[in-house]
């Protein structure tokens, strides 16, 4: 199957923008929530709405997190806050108008990767293809493959658009998306873990790959049939899977974890003295590197790993903890893995988007609590 996209057009409300940006950062559920009345009682399009005021917003707020202006916490309430809006929108009797007064377009399914918790984007296509006439079933955050597909076989989609935000998911959404298209069922995927040109969608044999909301509401009309057919193996997509690297750093993954700690500590005996919770956190980023490298080893992808490394090193920097204190993790991953020629290739390069600080060693800083969004 063709792998396709579509390029999104831009538009903003800076207006709107701005004062739902206020009211998120405020805190203010129901300033949000009347800045929706407002706005569709004013005769702004609901589509536009979601897709130029809410979503932008929504994209600040995650760049405000990572650059450290936003704690988790802030994150988490701006994401609800959103949420009620986009709630608020759908009961709005513009929206409802709007979705009447559309022609009938179909039947779709839009559900979140098992795993995956960050259901928003996904809500908003959701509402976005209701105003355009789709009858939509949206099944939320986290759902498993065999309860997606049950669903798929009782109501016959003609699509199924897959949402993951999380790369580290990206096994379990291969997965997803054989087992939508051995029902017929096309499938198109979104969101920041398919990579930022949906390459990482081609690799997992998705029907087509839309940017944002708009840009999958606006393809999803022309993406074809498919014959139903026997789901086919990881590995016959994927055949670099032969030589059982993924497998054996996905199975292992927690004894990597314990023995890089264990490393940790020998190397800096500092660490005796944390508390608790500062092991804790440790031992959390040190699990989601070796996360991010299976799933690099997954899809065959250096940059994949790379990009993740990249990412935490800038999230570190702006907490004020060193890029440099990855290194100590990933030579003893390095170690752990001597055997792996893919998984030292992808930690080398690694090593290398490091920049390289002053001489002398640097304590590993991954204990201080620099936060994610989960």
């Amino acid at each position: 199957m063709t792998h396709r996209t579509i390029a999104a057009p831009g538009g903003v409300i800076p207006a709107w923008t701005a004062r739902l940006w206020d009211a998120v950062l405020d805190g203010d559920e129901f300033a949000a929530v009347d800045l929706v009345d407002a706005a569709l009682d004013e005769g702004v399009e609901p589509e536009s709405f979601l897709l130029d005021v809410v979503a932008p917003v929504q994209a600040r707020v995650g760049a405000e997190w990572a650059a450290n202006r936003l704690t988790v916490a802030q994150e988490h309430a701006a994401t609800a806050i959103n949420e009620r809006v986009v709630a608020a929108l759908a009961l709005h009797p513009a929206a409802r108008r709007t979705s009447r007064s559309a022609a009938p377009a179909g039947r779709i399914t839009i559900a979140c990767i098992d795993g995956e918790w960050h259901a928003l984007p996904a809500r908003i296509l959701a509402e976005v293809l209701r105003l355009r006439g789709w009858q939509v079933d949206f099944l939320g955050a986290q759902v498993p493959t065999h309860h997606l597909i049950t669903h798929i076989h009782r109501t016959a989609p003609q699509v199924v658009g897959l949402s993951s935000s999380i790369p580290t998911r990206l096994p379990t959404a291969h997965a997803a998306i054989t087992a939508c298209q051995a029902t017929g069922t096309p499938v198109l995927v979104g969101g920041a873990a398919f990579g930022p040109g949906g390459d990482y969608a081609e690799i997992l044999g998705a029907d087509a790959w839309a940017p944002d909301a708009r840009a999958a509401a606006e393809l999803i009309p022309s993406i074809a049939p498919r014959t139903p057919a026997p789901q086919q193996a990881a590995i016959d997509d994927l055949p670099h899977l032969a030589d059982q690297e993924y497998t054996m750093v996905s199975r292992t993954a927690g004894t990597l974890v314990k023995s890089i700690m264990t490393g940790l500590e020998e190397r800096f005996p500092a660490m005796a003295s944390y508390t608790p919770k500062q092991r804790g956190h440790t031992a959390e980023d040190v699990a989601h590197i070796v996360a991010f490298l299976a799933t690099a080893l997954y899809l065959d992808e250096e940059r994949l790993f790379t990009d993740f490394i990249t990412w935490t090193s800038g999230i570190l920097t702006v907490r004020g903890v060193p890029a440099l204190s990855l290194v100590p993790t990933l030579e003893l991953l390095a170690q752990e893995l001597s055997d792996f020629p893919r998984a030292r290739a992808m930690i080398t390069a690694a090593l290398g988007t490091i920049t390289a600080p002053p001489p002398g060693d640097a304590e590993p800083a991954l204990p201080h609590d620099h936060g994610k969004p989960a």
